[in-house]
């Protein structure tokens, strides 16, 4: 007599993983929004609840190991099946020509039908939102040897004047940046000599491994101030600067990118764009939590899955207040001058 084990069929492994780790992206889309709106809802605090936050998850350690597996691998294949389940999907929704069976007064209904719609929302809206924030909108940094330095470019507004001074960020125009390319330059040309020689000494101690004199320690501590002076006119200089534009410079992450968020909700075309994004990332997650429960078994009664509704609901609105306020409240109530 022979035995087989039962294996648990692929589709239902995809299903089971598409679902965890939309309820993964769930908590993360919590701590991402509740970090954000410390940026509009402490008011009078200058942001300094944000900018702890932000401080805080730059410096954990493999940050960047961190950001693809538990954040980008979870999002990555969530939203591949999440289109695949799209694309599939047939909504009974809308109301039609009697052809076909329409179920329009039932609100699980449109819920279905709205998560699929909005899946297509967060699909543009993530990727707008990575390539903004993350990659055209990221600081330059530069290690001055004992501290960082952090320059963003902004837009100019006569609010920055008090701001800048309660964040401790140094701006710079147009003229500024000049006139600290052209005091380097005149500092480069001063110590021209000084420079020759701290390249004989490293040249002659690398081929004889000698030990180095105090004058010779002291050239060489010039030349290297000279060259972290000029990777801080680098940065200064890594994005050119248009009208009304100035580079702001703090010492610490969280700061310039306090000043981001600030900067971009400054446009109302992008709080509306953005009020879409977080109404359409606070329905699917909770909307998905709820579908989450069910799936694992968690609401089995019909009693206790119209109880779950009413819970991922109010937490869904709880989760748009944090959001919107961070996109409206930053710029226009918190952090206008």
């Amino acid at each position: 007599m022979t035995t087989t084990t039962a294996k648990l069929p692929g589709a239902f492994i995809t299903r089971r993983l598409h679902s965890l780790f939309g309820f993964w992206i769930v908590l993360f889309l919590v701590e991402h929004l509740i970090t954000n709106s410390q940026a509009a809802l402490l008011l009078g605090d200058n942001g300094e609840g944000f900018v702890r936050a932000v401080n805080f998850i730059k410096n954990l350690p493999y940050l960047h190991v961190i950001e693809v597996v538990l954040i980008g691998v979870p999002i990555l294949y969530h939203a591949i099946w999440g289109i695949s389940y799209a694309i599939k999907s047939r909504s009974t929704s809308y109301p039609g020509k009697g052809d076909k069976p329409r179920l329009t007064k039932y609100s699980r209904n449109w819920a279905y039908t709205l998560q699929r719609l909005s899946s297509w929302v967060l699909l543009v809206g993530i990727l707008l939102h990575v390539g903004y924030m993350r990659f055209y909108r990221y600081p330059t940094i530069v290690d001055n040897g004992k501290t960082e330095s952090f320059f963003v470019r902004i837009g100019f507004d006569t609010g920055l004047y008090t701001l800048s001074e309660r964040l401790g960020v140094t701006l710079y125009d147009k003229a500024k940046v000049s006139q600290e390319k052209q005091a380097f330059l005149q500092e480069l040309a001063a110590h021209k000599e000084t420079l020759s020689i701290a390249k004989h000494i490293e040249e002659d101690h690398f081929e004889e491994e000698t030990s180095f004199s105090d004058s010779d320690a002291a050239i060489l501590e010039t030349a290297q101030k000279i060259e972290l002076k000029r990777k801080w006119i680098d940065a200064l200089e890594t994005r050119s600067l248009g009208k009304d534009q100035v580079i702001a410079e703090a010492n610490n992450f969280g700061t310039v990118m306090l000043l981001v968020v600030r900067d971009s909700f400054k446009s109302v075309f992008k709080c509306i764009l953005y009020t879409v994004f977080v109404l359409a990332a606070c329905f699917h997650g909770f909307n998905g939590l709820w579908t989450f429960l069910i799936t694992w078994g968690a609401i089995i009664r019909a009693k206790s899955q119209s109880k779950a509704v009413k819970i991922c609901m109010f937490l869904m609105l709880i989760l748009v207040f944090l959001g919107l306020s961070s996109v409206w409240g930053t710029y226009f109530f918190n952090l206008k001058s």
